[in-house]
């Protein structure tokens, strides 16, 4: 059983430091915005 502890501690760990990393990044980086243009040919409108 001391095995399965030890796997279970390793896996919360890397699990925590996963999260601790996504956590991270998603409160200090600032992405930058930028303009998009899309163009839809009028092919798209018609029903067929």
């Amino acid at each position: 059983m001391p095995s399965l502890f030890r796997f279970l501690t390793i896996v919360a760990a890397l699990g925590a430091i996963a999260y601790g990393v996504i956590l991270g990044l998603a409160n200090f980086v600032e992405p930058t915005p930028r303009d998009m243009t899309v163009t839809v040919h009028p092919d798209k409108f018609l029903k067929k």
